[in-house]
């Protein structure tokens, strides 16, 4: 048996998120019926560097499975996305050590937020951005964010449904720019809790309209309570964007 690390871009607004569910069309059980046709209707178990939720697209989400089969690294996509819907495609795939696991051996990730502030609704980003047509100071969310930077306990940032006890993590780089009408927020980090990004992304804008001053960003994160922290910011802006493994 062989080690197959892919990389893989999906819009996911017709997924109901990355992980398989019954009766659900999802990333996994697509992934995974796709790989189990091509090995005869041998299933195939695919494990990826984590999940996303409905709505939430990918840029660079990992993952990898095991196979028997000699099909030479490069040929991978080509076998994977002749047999794959248009919305998902496989960027580039490499045979990697037995030891290697697409969740576990994760160094960081890096995940982008869009948000466009137009007046006017756009109906081609309605899948793709958030749609915010306030004023916004990108240099007041950038003095809330740098508060954020750093290893902290995120419990005011994740969702109060989460199962996880260590809510202790790394968020190494935060950017926020403007492009092109559109404000684009980029988390770099270690690892990140359920709706962690999204959480932040709402509590940053709250900033950027003046609801928050920058400093009550630190005040939110002590506080270590989600009521304190702002809305959770819709899933269709959200894109995991890079999975890093180190050298």
């Amino acid at each position: 048996m062989k080690r197959v690390k892919c990389t893989i871009s999906y819009d996911g607004t017709h997924f109901s998120g990355y992980q398989i569910q019954p009766n659900r069309r999802t990333v996994q059980g697509l992934l995974e019926d796709t790989l189990s046709a091509v090995h005869k209707g041998e299933r195939v178990r695919v494990t990826a560097s984590g999940r996303t939720d409905a709505g939430v697209h990918a840029n660079g989400q990992v993952f990898h499975f095991d196979t028997p089969l000699t099909i030479p690294e490069e040929k991978w996509p080509v076998v994977l996305n002749t047999r794959l819907p248009d919305e998902m495609v496989i960027k580039e795939a490499q045979y990697v050590p037995e030891d290697f696991h697409a969740r576990f051996s994760v160094k960081r990730k890096e995940y982008r937020y869009r948000v466009y502030t137009a007046q006017s609704r756009s109906p081609f980003l309605r899948h793709y951005a958030l749609h915010h047509p306030y004023t916004l100071s990108v240099d007041d969310m950038k003095k809330a964010a740098e508060h954020l930077i750093g290893e902290h306990d995120f419990t005011s940032f994740c969702s109060a449904k989460t199962e996880v006890e260590d809510k202790v993590r790394n968020l190494q780089r935060i950017t926020i720019t403007e492009q092109e009408g559109e404000i684009i927020f980029s988390f770099t980090g270690n690892g990140f809790l359920y709706n962690m990004v999204r959480i932040l992304v709402g509590t940053l804008l709250e900033a950027g309209s003046g609801s928050l001053r920058s400093e009550d960003l630190k005040d939110i994160l002590e506080a270590k309570n989600r009521n304190q922290a702002g809305k959770t910011a819709p899933p269709h802006g959200l894109y995991l964007w890079k999975v890093e493994y180190g050298e």
